[in-house]
């Protein structure tokens, strides 16, 4: 673009005398020539921009065309997933079972159960079986009978005594984890003067504490809990005996330390094992615990839980299935199982579910409380007992399943056409002025209505059927009138025709070749797939709204570099219209000075 150098003499010109304008003034609009040259470079660009609003406006329409079929899609998924229900030959087999009594048993039926009433009469419910280990295997409290020996915070309690006090005939006992058990015994003498003594039994390893009358043990304000470990409650009299033997088994401590009557050895190797069920389990005799060992017996696969009984001082191993079954175990290397007198403890049986059917002599067995084909040869069947007891349980076929399937599958049907149709409208405003809806006319959408409502009112031969369900309308489905929805206007029909005709009933559906939902299911794929039309459609509208931005970019970057351009030669305008308006003055002043 050619600017021409505009010479003009006033107020621009004399605000500069006798100086030319430096780079930056000259970026500013017009201060030689009185041209605001900057707002018509703006309305250039402006004008050479106008096309984008046309591809942007473009790009708005593509966009919601794209987002509506977006949504088409969606319908028709959900369409697809109705129709792969009812596709499925085996769907229409679905039966469901109830139990008489639920309180003495609950009831399920896989596909293809027969149907019928069953009556269980349980007489037994099944039980795990469990070893219970050897009891007091933990040393005594005191292992040498020396009170003085022991220390609280070590002892072997089976709960860790706190710090603080406790409460003898009124008197506040002050207890501290460093004490040792006599010390204890000589605060209690000491608070009480005398009128409470404490001694320890070593014979049946208890507390004794003995007055001349009655002894009266703990308060509110109590913050040890000392005498609840050492198991001294009150009984109105003056002789307060611990309620059973105080040593237990220090399950935090190592295994070697843990307090056991016979100690726990690894074999010297710390490459202690044992075996449960034929699974190994490794320890360490100076690094795991006892609780460390009882944690990985539960979760190892050997199917069993152990634990430590610290009421009756001794280990149990319980299978974590129930029914009549053993429990294997083998001390490998080291003496575990032995020391915690497990390989020595004694079995308790588990117990069988036992049962008859449909009032049948033979006593049938589950080694489980839930009874399946393999005991009772009902296929399909799964009674989980609760109690002992009777109840009947009926199997039927599952036709509220099936009824609700199939209304899913037409109100989904609808839900896609409504959608396109709301799509499809057009609209008159109160000025006359009619705006097509966004698929309004378009041949992609006016197809899809189509193919589905023919598929949705067609009579089907499918093969096998006796002629009582070839259609929607047999079973109490009618087509609107106004639109391309259908309505089921007869409950009762869907009903009696599950009932007495749903061989009918699958084969409109199911059958592989002339099947609604088949053909529904393989519709809906061969529109939506990576290659199907409404894909493909969606491909193309994306592709051109990538076109229509690279446009955009495009025509924006050619405007960045006209305004470079004309920016330059503005600029260039105003340094000539400068030097023309610093001529212009000199001479005046020479015309005025008289010097020319």
């Amino acid at each position: 673009m050619a600017i021409s150098t505009v010479t003009s003499i006033g107020t621009s010109a004399s605000s500069n005398v006798g100086g030319s304008l430096t780079p930056s003034q000259l970026a500013v609009s017009g201060l030689a020539s009185g041209m605001n040259w900057q707002n018509t470079v703006t309305e250039l660009a402006n004008a050479e921009r106008a096309p984008e609003t046309q591809w942007q406006n473009q790009q708005s329409t593509i966009a919601q065309e794209n987002s509506a079929y977006s949504t088409i899609a969606t319908e028709l998924a959900t369409l697809q997933t109705d129709a792969q229900t009812l596709s499925d030959p085996s769907f229409f087999n679905s039966v469901v079972a109830s139990s008489a009594t639920a309180t003495v048993a609950t009831a399920n039926a896989a596909a293809g159960t027969p149907t019928g009433n069953f009556a269980f009469n349980i007489s037994q419910l099944a039980t795990a079986a469990q070893i219970n280990g050897s009891t007091g295997v933990s040393q005594k409290l005191v292992p040498d009978g020396v009170p003085g020996d022991v220390t609280i915070g070590t002892a072997g309690f089976s709960t860790a005594v706190t710090a603080g006090t406790f409460t003898v005939n009124g008197a506040q006992v002050t207890i501290s984890p460093s004490d040792s058990l006599q010390q204890v015994f000589n605060n209690i003498a000491a608070a009480t003067n005398n009128a409470v003594t404490a001694s320890y039994n070593s014979s049946t390893d208890e507390i004794n504490l003995s007055s001349s009358s009655a002894i009266t043990l703990g308060s509110a304000t109590d913050t040890s809990n000392f005498l609840q470990v050492a198991q001294l409650y009150n009984n109105g009299s003056g002789n307060i005996t611990s309620t059973s033997a105080l040593g237990h088994a220090m399950l935090s401590a190592t295994l070697a330390n843990a307090g056991l009557t016979t100690a726990i050895s690894d074999g010297g190797s710390g490459n202690g094992a044992f075996t449960i069920n034929g699974v190994t389990i490794n320890y360490n005799a100076s690094t795991d615990s006892l609780q460390d060992v009882l944690n990985n017996i539960n979760e190892s696969g050997a199917g069993v839980t152990a634990s430590y009984d610290p009421i009756n001082n001794r280990f149990v191993l319980a299978n974590n299935a129930t029914g009549d079954m053993g429990i294997s175990m083998q001390d490998v290397t080291g003496n575990l199982l032995a020391a915690t007198g497990l390989s020595g403890g004694t079995l308790n049986h588990g117990k069988n579910l036992l049962y008859t059917l449909n009032g049948g002599s033979q006593q049938l067995v589950s080694q489980s409380n839930t009874i399946d084909s393999s005991s009772s040869g009902i296929n399909g069947l799964t009674v989980s007992a609760l109690t002992t007891g009777t109840t009947t349980v009926n199997v039927a076929t599952d036709t509220g399943t099936m009824s609700t399937a199939i209304q899913k599958f037409v109100t989904d049907y609808n839900n896609t056409q409504n959608f396109i149709k709301s799509q499809q409208a057009v609209t008159t405003a109160a000025d006359g002025t009619v705006t097509p809806g966004t698929l309004t006319g378009d041949t992609n959408t006016n197809d899809i209505v189509t193919s589905l409502r023919s598929m949705m009112s067609a009579v089907e031969n499918a093969t096998g059927t006796s002629g009582a369900v070839t259609s929607l309308a047999d079973l109490g489905f009618q087509s609107n009138g106004n639109d391309n929805t259908i309505a089921l206007n007869d409950s009762s029909t869907l009903s009696s025709m599950l009932t007495s005709n749903l061989s009918d009933v699958k084969a409109l559906f199911a059958n592989a070749t002339s099947g609604l939902a088949v053909q529904m299911n393989n519709y809906v794929t061969a529109s939506t797939g990576d290659s199907g039309t409404l894909t493909t459609r969606q491909a193309d509208l994306t592709q051109q709204s990538t076109d229509l931005s690279t446009q955009i970019s495009n025509l924006e970057n050619k405007i960045a570099n006209d305004t470079t351009q004309w920016d330059t030669e503005f600029q260039a305008m105003e340094t000539a219209q400068s030097q023309t308006n610093q001529e212009l003055t000199y001479l005046s002043q020479s015309v005025t000075n008289g010097s020319l």
